[in-house]
């Protein structure tokens, strides 16, 4: 009985989502909210299924990023590090532009590390004679490498229920770091 109420919830929270003009925030509480009503749980099992470790990263974060856009913090340091690399070849600085955009998503969320770094970085590859849209794909691509930390949201919701640490992270995430970053530079400069 509860499944099929749970499956109703959610098909229309996920219709809320697609249709309505609605924040998925909006969205999605409706989609818990009727759950409560409908008794498919109640209020302090809901509250027992909350990962507190992870509302609590999250909401340290979004501020953090924030300040580090609204400050120019992050703009100031990724020019700086791209001063300081001179004129590099196409593929180390594809590869430094790689590195630079997944350093600064463990921090500033990956559209903001992207909406910060592209102009930037499309101005340095035109400076240095790389084409500009190739250093804007790395970085809208790179923007994605984020296992590192447990910083970024779907890996803060993992890390609750898989009883994970940031020093699990760092022991899977760096080595996948470093091929994603490899292969995303080969990549790209096969199609350059």
């Amino acid at each position: 009985k509860k499944a099929r109420a749970a499956i109703v919830c959610f098909g229309l929270s996920t219709a809320l989502f697609l249709f309505a003009p609605l924040p998925i925030s909006v969205c999605l509480m409706a989609g818990a909210l009727g759950m409560i009503l409908t008794r498919v749980l109640s209020i302090d099992e809901a509250y027992r299924g909350i990962d507190w470790r992870t509302v609590f990263l999250l909401s340290g974060l979004i501020p953090l990023g924030l300040a580090m856009q609204q400050t120019q913090a992050a703009s100031w340091l990724a020019y700086h590090i791209l001063n300081l690399i001179g004129t590099p070849p196409p593929t180390i600085f594809i590869l430094i532009v790689g590195l630079m955009t997944t350093v600064l998503t463990l921090v500033v969320s990956n559209v903001g590390a992207t909406v910060l770094l592209v102009p930037l970085v499309v101005d340095m590859a035109i400076s240095i004679g790389v084409d500009p849209r190739l250093a804007a794909l790395a970085v809208g691509l790179a923007a994605s490498n984020a296992f590192l930390l447990p910083t970024h949201q779907v890996n803060a919701l993992y890390m609750g229920p898989g009883g994970y640490t940031s020093l699990d992270y760092l022991k899977a995430g760096t080595p996948l770091s470093i091929f994603y970053l490899l292969v995303l530079t080969g990549v790209l400069m096969l199609v350059y």
